[in-house]
């Protein structure tokens, strides 16, 4: 008995789409919200051409590369970070990020209100 074949995806399935929309400062950029009591839980799609600015916040972020790469830097470090690999920002630090390639990255952020979702026009 062999396996189905399983699909490369290409995005984010409707189980994420679903999701809040979040409203988000960036061009290139599109996410979604997964609201939690104390946190959320962000699924970004990133452009090749996204650029996150430099900035900090007083609470820590955790993420996960899910597809492509990106260039991250925290405190003046810079690393290649790709599908597989997790990263921590503590609070407090300064950091920002580059995509070589469409990106797909899932953040943990330890505030509730990091991001807004999108409101209906």
């Amino acid at each position: 008995m062999t396996k189905p074949a399983s699909k490369q995806a290409t995005g984010y399935t409707p189980v994420i789409t679903a999701l809040p929309e979040a409203e988000l400062p960036f061009t290139g950029v599109k996410a979604w919200i997964l609201q939690g009591v104390e946190q959320q839980l962000i699924f970004f799609e990133f452009e090749p051409t996204a650029k996150v600015p430099e900035h900090s916040h007083s609470y820590p972020q955790w993420g996960m590369v899910i597809k492509g790469k990106m260039k991250l830097t925290i405190n003046g470090t810079s690393r290649l970070a790709q599908k597989g690999d997790e990263y921590l920002i503590p609070a407090g630090a300064k950091h920002k990020a580059t995509f070589q390639t469409k990106t797909r990255v899932m953040d943990l952020f330890q505030e509730k209100t990091r991001y807004k979702a999108k409101t209906m026009k």
